[in-house]
């Protein structure tokens, strides 16, 4: 069969493929083999220079420049030859370790053949990478592109601090807002989400093949395996985690994905709360030429940006979960469960990536229906009855809340009913004229304020 998207499996590598196609560089099988090469790398040329082994050949400066080169250019032709050699191995990174030794004997330095790999297990050389692989992803390519959505929710919210709304409590007609400070609200929950996700590194082991450095104090008792170890894991930008079994158990992971789950959650809830103005017709959507919103109905322009977002943060918060839940545990020293379930790790990040696009794609479509957000208020005097009972408590009036209950509770208001009910108000003067002065449209408190606050990422 041609390799065509239209044959994928999944819609990450189908229907959303152009999307999701720049993960390939970070979760891909080839991402994976070129990062254990490169991890596999690093640590020779790290033990090659350390002073303190001296039974690991030196090596030149053209020599390290000649073995950096076997990562940085790495070539598909390089990763499929590393699955041949894994076809005889059953064994992914032994296969990594001997493509290094023949890419060493071809560069004349058979003499570090035997120190690739050099008191390793399977685990080091995977933990290590799959960190990077992660860690690199948030800051290259994740986190600009929340920062881009929250950007966006900053200017919209600055852009309409001013447009009053009726707010719903229950679905039911509230104290107003505006449009801006709703939009803002996001922004705010976005970057606090955001922010941790930037905050924690992602850590790394490197003790060998029980967490014990049993291997390595054979080899030479004298030299400090933790401080060698935590420079390596340093080095590559990533937190050093100085207890393990076999495993690195992944809680800096763990947490990551828990951060990235609760931010998803804004994200839906933000989707939901669009569509329920675009439902109301609060906020309508530009039309694009030759879009079909229904097969059946003409007329619909539905809000399938901000359905499709929610979806796929849905299936991403699935998948969150199931690793989370597995990557926190190991029988014992370690067993492999974990491995095939961290594989998928860049599918959840898809979806997510997906679901981004659509928002983005959904907010560029929206603007607001101002005509029916000014006449729904102008129907809703009724929600100014908090602003009377505040005014009758500050002017020490005896159970001011009952009695503005008694008269507005399940009843609809309008500007002439208002006014009676502040014309009979026993306060004071100005009190009264601050109330009369009063509309639903001007009850915003410091809404346009709160919407104008800049929260940088």
């Amino acid at each position: 069969m041609p390799n065509d998207n239209l044959l994928s499996v999944t819609p990450i590598d189908g229907r959303y493929e152009s999307q999701t196609k720049s993960l390939a560089n970070y979760f891909s099988e080839f991402a994976l083999i070129k990062t254990r090469v490169e991890v596999e790398i690093e640590w020779l040329l790290l033990i090659s220079n350390s002073k303190s082994l001296k039974f690991i050949p030196e090596v030149s400066n053209s020599q390290q420049k000649k073995i950096i080169n076997i990562f940085k250019e790495f070539s598909i032709q390089d990763a499929r030859q590393i699955k041949k050699i894994e076809k005889k191995t059953n064994h992914d990174v032994k296969a990594v370790e001997l493509f290094i030794v023949e890419k060493l004997k071809k560069l004349k330095l058979s003499k570090l053949c035997e120190f690739v790999h050099f008191c390793c297990t399977s685990e080091d050389i995977n933990n290590l990478s799959y960190s990077l692989m992660l860690q690199r992803f948030l800051d290259i390519e994740f986190l600009p592109e929340v920062n881009f959505l929250q950007k966006n929710l900053n200017s919209l919210a600055k852009k309409y601090s001013k447009l009053s709304m009726l707010a719903f409590t229950h679905g039911q007609p509230a104290s107003p807002t505006t449009l801006g400070k709703e939009f803002s609200n996001y922004s705010y929950r976005i970057k606090f989400h955001s922010d941790l996700i930037k905050s924690i590194k992602q850590k790394g082991k490197f003790n060998g093949a029980s967490g014990n450095y049993n291997a390595h104090v054979v080899a030479d008792k004298k030299v400090n395996w933790e401080t060698l170890s935590k420079k390596f894991v340093n080095s590559l930008g990533l937190d050093f985690s100085s207890h393990s079994t076999q495993i690195e158990l992944k809680d800096a992971m763990a947490f990551q994905l828990a951060n990235t789950h609760n931010l998803n959650n804004v994200l839906i809830d933000f989707a939901q709360d669009i569509w329920l103005l675009i439902s109301k017709n609060y906020l309508k959507q530009n039309m694009k030429a030759g879009e079909v919103g229904s097969s059946t109905m003409p007329h619909k322009v539905n809000p399938i940006d901000f359905e499709n977002a929610e979806g796929n943060l849905s299936i991403a918060n699935g998948l969150i979960i199931a690793l989370k839940n597995k990557i926190q545990i190991s029988r014992l020293q370690r067993d492999l469960s974990d491995s095939t379930v961290l594989r998928n790790i860049g599918s959840l990040f898809a979806y997510i990536i997906i679901s981004l696009n659509s928002l983005k794609k959904g907010i560029a479509k929206i603007e607001p229906n101002k005509e029916l957000i000014l006449k729904d208020l102008d129907n809703s005097w009724e929600i100014l009855t908090e602003a009377i009972q505040t005014i009758l408590r500050k002017n020490g009036v005896e159970d001011s809340y009952t009695k503005i209950k008694s008269i507005s509770r399940g009843k609809k208001l309008d500007y002439h009913s208002y006014i009676k009910i502040i014309d009979d108000l026993k306060i004071n003067k100005a009190d009264k004229e601050l109330l009369l002065s009063l509309t639903p449209k001007k009850y915003i408190g410091l809404a346009d304020k709160l919407a104008k606050s800049s929260f940088k990422s």
